[in-house]
């Protein structure tokens, strides 16, 4: 009978061990999940941020009436000169929209020169800086805008480019 009883004791201990483990495991991982360690990145790329500001100027004049639907800004063409570290180009997202913008700033070979946090409407930044030089030379490129629904997940909705030619003197 001494027997038995040592075995259930043993027993007892070790579901206790296994239930004791399962707790711990269920209680780091929760730990995890409510410290954002499996949230959704949000942060700029290669760390190049820029200075962006609530009262972003677009440096265009605003329509009397606001249009409907998201507004992305467009550009025609920009210049800078060979070994510059920023662009002056104005990128944001204007006041009137309802959504998010990730902006990134690319050549048409996929080189990416920019990439930002996430742009309230409002935000935004008149001065880019680059994650790399360029050199003399005409160059095609683009503001990819990542068009998000302003809630806990930045949820993706459509996106959208504009094209304009960088002059590099």
């Amino acid at each position: 009978m001494k027997e038995n009883s040592n075995n259930e004791k043993s027993k007892k201990s070790t579901v206790i061990i296994i239930a004791a483990v399962i707790v711990i495991i269920v209680a780091v991982a929760a730990a995890l999940y409510l410290s954002g360690v499996f949230s959704p990145k949000t942060e700029p790329a290669n760390g190049v941020v820029g200075q962006i500001t609530d009262n972003w100027d677009p440096g265009i004049e605003e329509p009397s009436s606001p249009k409907s639907g998201t507004q992305i800004p467009g550009y025609s063409k920009a210049e800078m000169n060979a070994g510059d570290t920023s662009l002056k180009l104005s990128v944001g997202n204007p006041k009137d929209n309802n959504v998010g913008f990730f902006a990134s700033l690319a050549l048409d070979d996929g080189t990416i020169l920019y990439e930002s946090e996430l742009l309230k409407p409002g935000q935004g930044l008149t001065e880019v800086p680059l994650t790399k030089t360029l050199e003399k030379g005409t160059y095609n490129a683009k503001v990819i805008y990542r068009c998000v629904a302003l809630d806990e997940n930045n949820t993706p909705l459509n996106s959208a480019e504009s094209g304009f030619t960088l002059i590099v003197n």
